[in-house]
């Protein structure tokens, strides 16, 4: 008998969605391409809402859409239970050079 284990998957996006579509109860339907793999995600307006607020409020930001894989499509699946966590990106800074002695002369 096989071990038992449960299935998450996180889907990390750093842009907008390109195609929001509105659907049932006001709820939000979009897809990401995972490296071929077409994920559809549909979420409350109020989940949705962090990543419209992200997209206005940073000039950088990470969105964590984390779920089950749910029912195949034609060219990928649906995500189950998404659930969307949203991070200001911060740029890295330079790395600066060490001063030595010999560049002080």
């Amino acid at each position: 008998m096989a071990t038992q284990g449960k299935l998450e998957l996180t889907i990390k996006i750093s842009e907008f969605p390109s195609d929001v579509k509105t659907v049932e109860n006001g709820w939000k339907s979009f897809e990401i391409d995972c490296d071929g793999q077409v994920v559809t995600v549909t979420v409350k307006p109020k989940m949705f809402k962090k990543i419209e607020e992200a997209q206005a409020n940073y000039p950088m930001w990470v969105a964590a859409i984390a779920g089950k894989m749910g029912e195949a499509t034609g060219q990928g699946f649906v995500l189950n239970e998404p659930a969307i966590q949203v991070f200001e990106k911060k740029p890295k800074e330079p790395k600066e050079t060490a001063v030595t002695s010999r560049d002080l002369q």
